[in-house]
């Protein structure tokens, strides 16, 4: 800020200015000079003495009790002693006599500039201090990087997480401890962030000199220098681990992994404690458990950490490569056969051990599954499915993703192969005679549905219908089958006996079907034999009931089919009330062998003449099963002795 009252003087120094400030404001009075200098920020402030209103000195005064950091310069035609004196009280930076050396003068305004700039360097170094005491204040993980990302600073904090020591860090970018797995994307926007002067703030996720994967909530600030160009960048982290989801985690910590070793760890019955009504306690739990868990594993496994699952399952992992050779079994080093029996003799101690539960003493038992290599962690989710349907407690679960996958893989292709089969008219009815055992001739066909493949081979049940449940296409067959049923009734004069389980029946589009193609066969209904198959995940009984009320009279027979074996034969015929009843094909290829098979269809036999009940004997594949069941009574035979099935 210039204040000059004279006009002429205030032009020709002004000019000099120009060379020097990138601003210059001019006053002609001290107390306008004085309301400048409180709404600008004024780095130097140049002013003659004698100025009406408010002369310099005065104006100096009032400016000294607003701030003791700005440059002042005098300019004065006066040399009065008493100027002087007040001008070095007030502290002033040069005292100048007009008319005015130009040299003289630049010279001054040179030095002015540079005191100016050196304060200010001073100044934004002071800061700059300030905030890393700041964001040490705040955030225990600091590093400082230069320009082109490398490390000049870490604390303490940063290598205690990391694992890696200072001299292993400063000189390195961090790419040192970045998980190789996090995109790049992420930091390539970061440092197009940066570079733009710009704070920058993401979660990344990092790894530790043992491997160990860990997340954090990343600032990075760019510190500019007064020329306005980056004099380094500062990173402040908030470690946020246990905030991320532990399976994320555990995905995380494979996914870079060639090949890994896996350990799922599973409460048995823990449905039982996930009904406890104290969640918290249940938290609480699985928790404790974790803690106690790890401690139990052992050393020479070398796992670092247990991730809880949640729903009483739990993981410990690590890098399988990386793994040394411990033990040597029958002379053969094996890291993976010492991790096994350490890992079982592990579950055999915390099956015996006991863990308090709130108010209940709770003996836990877990089971595990252990899988390494390529595809450790889908192998070892698998390996758990696999025990609780087993009911067995340890596996090694190699290799069943793969198996799995195969699995997929063939339904995939035979789901294709029932599609193509639908739409070009290739899903057909197969008929099996049933032969009357006192005249030897053919009363009644059961009608079997058959799959023609592209290279038309005739395909029975067994290669498509269990996959075709999994899909959409289950009900089409069905449909298929009961339209192909029915015309089979124009091609004979014998009956026609149609499966259905308790699930088909259950559908209203299957019902409906049924129904329908009754009323328009209304002559031939009575010629309908409609047979249940034995069904153990029947939903709703009394929809089966009904629809049995609803046919019979229409003249439908009612046959359960394999009887004997089943779960609840004799329940069916309560629930059923059948006309027939079909003696399971296993007693009857064995009767011969086996005297209990022989007592068995005895039996059945028996009861059926006594509730006046038909039956019927499959699987009759010789003239000794023809023979022997003849003699006991059985009413009809079905078998490959008389016909395999075929087109009517």
């Amino acid at each position: 800020m210039y204040v000059e009252d004279c006009h002429k003087t205030k032009e020709s120094i002004g000019m000099i200015f120009k060379e020097f400030f990138d601003t210059v404001i001019t006053s002609s009075d001290g107390e306008d000079g004085l309301n400048k200098f409180k709404k600008n920020k004024i780095d130097i402030v140049i002013t003659d003495i004698n100025m009406p209103k408010l002369n310099g000195i005065d104006m100096i005064k009032k400016i000294r009790d607003i701030s003791h950091d700005v440059s002042i310069v005098v300019i004065s035609a006066y040399n009065d002693t008493n100027y002087l004196t007040e001008s070095i009280r007030c502290q002033v930076q040069d005292y100048l006599f007009k008319p005015i050396n130009r040299k003289e003068f630049k010279a001054t305004l040179d030095k002015l500039k540079n005191q100016i700039i050196e304060k200010k360097n001073k100044l934004a170094r002071t800061r700059l201090l300030e905030d890393y005491q700041r964001v040490i204040d705040n955030c225990s993980i600091i590093s400082k990087t230069d320009t082109k990302g490398i490390i000049t600073y870490v604390n303490d904090e940063f290598c205690k997480i990391s694992g890696y020591s200072r001299n292993e860090l400063i000189g390195k970018s961090h790419n040192i401890i970045r998980d190789p797995n996090e995109p790049s994307i992420v930091f390539e926007k970061m440092w197009k962030r940066i570079k733009a002067k710009e704070i920058w703030q993401g979660i990344i996720k990092n790894r530790s000199k043992n491997g160990e994967l860990y997340y954090v909530k990343t600032t990075i600030k760019p510190i500019i220098r007064t020329d306005g160009e980056i004099e380094e960048f500062i990173a402040s982290r908030t470690l946020i681990t246990d905030i991320i989801n532990p399976k994320q985690q555990l995905y995380d910590f494979i996914n870079p992994m060639s090949e890994s070793i896996v350990i799922l760890i599973k409460i048995e019955d823990f449905k039982y404690i996930d009904g406890y009504n104290q969640e918290n306690l249940k938290d609480k739990m699985q928790r404790d458990f974790a803690h106690k868990l790890f401690d139990m594993v052992p050393k020479e496994c070398d796992f670092f950490k247990i991730y809880l699952l949640d729903n009483g399952e739990f993981a410990i992992a690590k890098n399988q490569i990386k793994s040394d050779n411990i033990c040597c079994v029958n002379g053969k080093c094996s890291h993976i056969e010492t991790i096994i029996n350490k890992i079982k003799d592990f579950q055999n101690k915390i099956n015996k051990a006991k863990i308090n539960i709130g108010y209940i003493d709770y003996d836990l038992s877990i089971i595990i599954s252990l899988a390494y290599g390529k595809n450790a962690l889908e192998d070892a989710k698998l390996g758990i499915k696999t025990l609780l349907q087993s009911k067995q407690g340890f596996i090694i679960a190699n290799g069943l993703s793969k198996k799995n996958q195969d699995k997929s893989l063939s339904r995939i292709k035979t789901f294709k192969m029932i599609k193509n089969a639908i739409d070009s008219y290739n899903i057909v009815s197969h008929f099996q005679p049933i032969i009357n055992n006192e005249t030897m001739q053919i009363e009644k066909y059961e009608s079997l549905v058959r799959l023609i493949d592209k290279d038309q081979n005739i395909l029975p049940p067994y290669f498509f219908l269990d996959t075709s449940k999994k899909g959409k296409y289950y009900t089409e067959i069905t449909s298929i089958v009961l339209e192909n049923s029915f015309k089979a009734l124009n091609k004979t004069d014998a009956s026609i006996s149609i499966n259905l389980s308790a699930s088909d029946i259950e559908l209203d589009e299957t019902r409906v079907k049924f129904i329908n193609l009754l009323k328009t066969n209304q002559d031939n209904a009575k010629r309908i034999i409609l047979e249940l198959t034995e069904d153990e995940n029947i939903k709703d009984f009394k929809t089966i009931k009904q629809f049995i009320d609803d046919i019979k009279p229409l003249g439908v027979k009612i046959a359960i089919d394999d009887f004997g074996v089943g779960y609840s034969c004799f329940e069916r015929v309560l629930d059923y009330t059948p006309d027939i009843l079909k003696i399971d094909g296993r007693l009857i290829k064995n009767i011969n062998e086996s005297d209990l098979s022989y007592s068995i269809v005895e039996s059945i036999v028996s009861f059926s003449q006594k509730e006046k009940l038909q039956t019927i004997a499959e699987f009759v594949e010789s003239e000794e099963i023809y023979n022997t069941i003849s003699k006991m009574g059985v009413d009809y035979s079905q078998g490959y002795y008389f016909g395999k099935p075929g087109i009517l």
